[in-house]
């Protein structure tokens, strides 16, 4: 019997990094070239590199919602349009939820290489069009009952066979969405990337040869899967389940429950979501793509950020999604939320879960959405426009520090369009701006800080909106406080002042409207009363605290004189030892 072969680490980590600075370029050149803000701006996109098998190589260090979910998606265009099907050349698209998809703005492209006239990998690139057609601009109709309400599925097809353009598909899709000239700009830029990550990786190919090359990306799975499993193994053995619960769907008030039980077993975590909800009326249904995805994303916050992520490390994993639930739709059920609004709460759930066996690598509850700000209207030139626009959160407080501030939402990791920018392409000027006082939870480690944000809307338009954690605050950790719920006012404090619910279709708005969103902050971790009172009254100067938040919250009293800040020792000695009694 011959011996295992020994790991090539030095070429496994020099191949492994090469693939990782192909799909940032590939990344880099979508955002450069896209026409929409939420390619060019917020980043909303994912690039990867692919194995013939639908295996994830390497990835960039784009959108985590859409990592997870890439194996899935290539192997299900797979099962329409074999790999025998597949020439050099090629660009396949789709965006079919039903057909492995995480949502329907969300488009796959993936272009493949070959070597020797044999397939050796894809480059892939996963990205939110903005606008998709449906009942509403921007691809988010809060009231959608059913799929078709929510915009044109393309299934697997190629839009480039052979290098060139297939212009039946590029018709049938252009006039079905309402802003052809950016939906072409941003598709073009999505296949420039996965186009230049193919070439990029053929000069890997070449330089090490086909075989060393499918050797090593075997080897480095091989590898991350092995560091997966010895974190697990440090994860005390035992079933641990968690229960979250979503504001509501947009069409009714009932209770919508997501429920984890992670069954951790020696090096392998079976993740079971059996008694969640079944799947509910209205668009925040996950696909099976967002249950393994959400799934993924919490097990890697939770882990050595080091792991090269690929494939590998979701080998230990084993996800149990039941079918016709709020994690695992049916068709054809609507699930444009599904991605965005409850991935971060299937996410929840089971950090929730697993931070019963380990604590101390986990946060408490984060803000939870990303507001999804839709909009569109007719531009000066008689064009139509259409944006999507995100928000960010709190983050949850974590056992040695305090909540990110202002952070998109865990399955986000996009950026914030420009104020700039949003005044320049958009009829909108900005008002406000600015981080929302006593938002995160109190607690010995304080949750992050949600935002304020006032438009002044200067042209008709019609608005959409997508929210979560409006009535149910995210968790504190370990004693710590709930952070604080979001909120959205049209014209606050004006006439025709209306409070909207965390979901609204198609609200028309007039010129000089204005608009205030109010994102939630994050929870809590630990006593309040036991957090530094010099900390408390660096929050307070900060702004991120008031001096009564101070008072009612932390036990400490907070008196200024002229420009200075300074804590009464005595006063605050009195209330912490009345609020221990």
């Amino acid at each position: 019997m011959s011996a295992p072969r020994a790991l090539d680490l030095v070429t496994m980590n020099i191949v492994e990094n090469t693939m990782v600075s192909i799909c940032r370029e590939m990344g880099i050149t979508l955002m450069k070239t896209s026409y929409s803000t939420i390619f060019n701006e917020a980043l909303d996109f994912t690039c990867g590199i692919a194995s013939p098998a639908g295996e994830m190589l390497a990835v960039a260090e784009f959108c985590p919602a859409q990592i997870g979910g890439m194996p899935l998606l290539i192997r299900s265009c797979l099962q329409e349009i074999p790999i025998t099907d597949i020439e050099p050349g090629d660009v396949l698209v789709h965006n079919d939820p039903y057909r492995g998809g995480l949502h329907t703005p969300e488009h796959t492209l993936f272009c493949p290489l070959f070597v020797d006239e044999q397939l050796v990998a894809f480059a892939v690139a996963i990205g939110h069009v903005a606008e998709v057609g449906g009942m509403v601009p921007g691809g988010f109709p809060a009231e959608a009952t059913e799929i078709f309400h929510e915009g044109i599925r393309v299934p697997p097809v190629k839009i480039k066979k052979r290098g060139e353009d297939v212009a039946e598909v590029w018709k049938l899709w252009l006039a079905n969405v309402r802003t052809p000239r950016y939906n072409y700009g941003d598709m073009r830029a999505m296949i420039a990337g996965v186009e230049l990550g193919v070439q990029r990786l053929g000069e890997v190919v070449e330089k090490y040869g086909r075989d060393i090359f499918v050797t090593t990306c075997a080897d480095l799975m091989d590898y991350s899967e092995a560091r997966m499993r010895a974190e697990i193994a440090a994860i005390p053995d035992g079933r641990y389940s968690f229960v979250d619960y979503m504001d509501n769907d947009g069409v009714s008030d009932s209770e919508i429950r997501i429920e984890a039980h992670c069954h951790v077993q020696g090096e392998e975590i079976v993740i079971d979501y059996t008694g969640s909800s079944a799947q509910v009326a209205g668009p925040i249904n996950a696909t099976l793509g967002v249950a393994w995805s959400a799934a993924y994303n919490a097990v890697l916050h939770l882990t050595d950020p080091s792991i090269p992520r690929n494939s590998g490390c979701f080998r230990p994993l084993k996800v149990l999604a039941p079918r016709g639930t709020i994690v695992n739709v049916d068709y054809p059920a609507p699930e444009v939320g599904g991605n965005t609004e409850t991935h971060p709460r299937i996410a929840g759930a089971v950090i929730g879960a697993l931070a019963q066996a380990a604590p101390a690598r986990a946060m408490a509850g984060e803000g939870g959405t990303h507001l999804n700000f839709v909009f569109g209207g007719t531009d000066r030139h008689g064009e139509y426009f259409a944006c999507y626009d995100i928000e960010t959160v709190g983050w949850g407080a974590r056992s040695f520090a305090d909540g990110n501030d202002a952070t998109d939402s865990i399955n986000g990791n996009c950026r914030v369009m420009p104020v700039e920018v949003f005044e320049t392409r958009y009829p909108w000027l900005t008002e406000e701006y600015a981080l929302r006082p006593d938002s995160g939870g109190a607690g010995e480690f304080r949750g992050g800080l949600g935002i304020r944000r006032e438009y002044l809307n200067l042209e008709e338009a019609r608005f959409s909106i997508r929210s979560a954690k409006h009535i149910i605050a995210p968790m504190g950790a370990a004693d710590g406080g709930k952070g604080r719920t979001g909120n959205i006012v049209v014209n606050k404090g004006r006439e025709g002042e209306k409070q909207l619910p965390t979901r609204y279709a198609d609200y028309p708005l007039r010129a000089n409207d204005t608009f205030v969103l109010d994102t939630p902050g994050g929870g809590g971790l630990g006593i309040a009363c036991q957090r530094d009172p010099q900390r408390v009254l660096s929050d307070v100067i900060e702004g991120y605290v008031t001096p009564e938040a101070a008072a009612s919250d932390y036990g400490v009293i907070i008196e200024k004189s002229g420009e200075d800040w300074s804590i009464n020792e005595t006063a605050t000695a009195a209330a912490r030892s009345a609020a221990a009694e």
